[in-house]
């Protein structure tokens, strides 16, 4: 158990009273995808969720699963095939953003079936971005555009923000110093239909309970 906190950020919570069991994890910093990040970055490895989400699918002691969110973003990809996958698990699932939920970390949030955000945690939403050299502009163009498109798709899909409203946000000038995004801070996020509700743990844990008993 000691091990799976320190290698993945994870551990069983089991209510001796009903006798539910709730696997905790954690999406913490950078997610790592298709490269590795540096070794002194905290991240959430793309290769190390994957099996762990699917091992948790077909485990039948897990009744449901809590995330605890904090994180920068990172691998556009990667990010979303998780938030995919997240969306597609049988278990009841709730989502707790307690610091930041940026960039890819948006749809990784927003995946779960009730989502919460704490009061001071932010959201920044923000167009998709490329490091190092790109050729073959137009192309690269329409590219971007397609990667925007499947985030801004999820997200709508998945939570009560309009899908124009979300595409606005990403290009909205003047929020972020010398770039474009958008933005919000626990209640509005809820206001704009991003989350269901400001909360804390006690909430995350309260709302899955209530899910369990539902779900069975």
């Amino acid at each position: 158990m000691e091990d799976d906190i320190k290698e993945f950020g994870c551990k069983r919570l089991e209510n001796k009273e009903t006798g539910k069991v709730i696997q905790l994890i954690s999406i913490i910093g950078e997610i790592e995808g298709h490269e590795c990040a540096g070794n002194n970055t905290k991240t959430t490895k793309y290769e190390h969720m994957l099996p762990l989400l699917a091992a948790l699918e077909y485990d039948t002691s897990v009744d449901g699963i809590l995330f605890m969110i904090n994180t920068i973003g990172g691998d556009v990809s990667c990010g979303l095939a998780l938030a995919e996958l997240i969306a597609s698990m049988s278990k009841p699932t709730v989502a707790l953003v307690m610091g930041d939920s940026h960039s890819i970390g948006v749809p990784l949030s927003v995946a779960s079936d009730y989502t919460f955000i704490a009061p001071s945690a932010t959201v920044i939403i923000h167009p998709v971005r490329m490091n190092g050299m790109v050729l073959g502009a137009p192309q690269t163009y329409e590219y971007f555009k397609l990667i925007q498109e499947r985030i801004t798709t999820f997200i709508s899909s998945h939570s009560d923000a309009a899908k124009e409203d979300i595409e606005k946000w990403m290009v909205a000038p003047g929020i972020l110093t010398r770039d474009l995004g958008t933005i919000l801070v626990g209640q509005e996020a809820v206001d704009r239909g991003v989350f269901q509700a400001v909360g804390g743990i006690s909430d995350a844990v309260a709302k899955l309970n209530e899910m369990l008993q539902k779900h069975n």
